[in-house]
């Protein structure tokens, strides 16, 4: 069998790349599945990427971490998952579904009251939208319950002791499906208001008037880990580790992330 001589290559790809019959690289293509919030980041580090490991293709499918939970337990092919939350990658966890020693908190980030421009409504914080939400004047935008944004924006309503069905029942809260519906509703201004995550705010260009604090939502972690069947399992490591990177890190901050730890 023949030897790659030639190729500097980082040592976890050396087992993902190997020589096809005429000489040429094989390619190893990573089929990644990440929250909706880090659509923008995640984009721009796979040029990167790509451009410094030429055997290397990375093809991304975005969506909420509930959504892409629920393709993984149905046998989507996935070698990395990015999780929004905690609650999605400890399903797999627990069911074995993770490749050993390969789990990580990758990042952090805030949960944060956005209004459209001009600010119709007033809206100028967390406690002004409680107020607003109990007289019935507002329409607020959230993600569903199977989405990691709408189950912080529920612990905030639990917080304030506000009732999200009866506030729904009452036509004062509209849904998304992931947090970029949440955020084109605010940016369309066919909501007064919505909860979303720092991060997709600055890249919608839209107003945070307010931030979550810990003790009303809890940390805002993103997991991430390679699955335990995908098919390369060593070059998504290497992806994933160079994720942790400074320059990656780098591109994560200008948005608003932090790395989490």
């Amino acid at each position: 069998m023949r030897k790659i001589t030639s190729m500097i290559l980082p040592a976890a790809l050396l087992l993902a790349l190997s020589a096809c019959g005429d000489g040429k690289t094989r390619r190893v293509e990573l089929t990644v599945f990440a929250a909706a919030s880090l659509t923008e980041t995640l984009t721009e580090l796979k040029d990167t990427y790509e451009r410094e490991h030429s055997g290397v293709t990375i093809t991304y499918n975005f969506d909420s971490s509930g959504t892409l939970l629920t393709q993984i337990q149905e046998g989507a092919s996935c070698d990395l998952f990015l999780s929004a939350a905690q609650k999605q990658m400890n399903t797999l966890d627990e069911a074995g579904s993770l490749l050993a020693d390969s789990r990580i908190d990758l990042l952090e980030n805030q949960v944060v009251l956005c209004v459209p421009e001009g600010n119709p409504k007033g809206i100028d914080s967390f406690d002004s939208l409680a107020q607003a939400l109990e007289d019935g004047s507002i329409l607020l935008a959230m993600g569903n319950s199977d989405v990691p944004v709408g189950q912080y924006t529920q612990k905030i309503l639990d917080f304030y002791g506000l009732d999200e069905e009866v506030l729904a029942a009452a036509g004062n809260i509209t849904y998304g499906s992931n947090v970029k519906e949440v955020t084109t509703q605010i940016s369309a201004h066919s909501v007064d208001c919505g909860v979303v995550y720092r991060t997709d705010a600055s890249s919608a260009g839209l107003t945070a008037v307010d931030s979550a604090g810990a003790e009303m939502c809890g940390q805002v972690i993103y997991p991430a880990a390679v699955l335990g069947e995908s098919k390369h399992p060593e070059a998504a490591k290497a992806f994933l580790e160079f994720l942790q990177s400074g320059a990656a890190m780098e591109v994560f901050e200008k948005v608003g992330f932090t790395p989490a730890g």
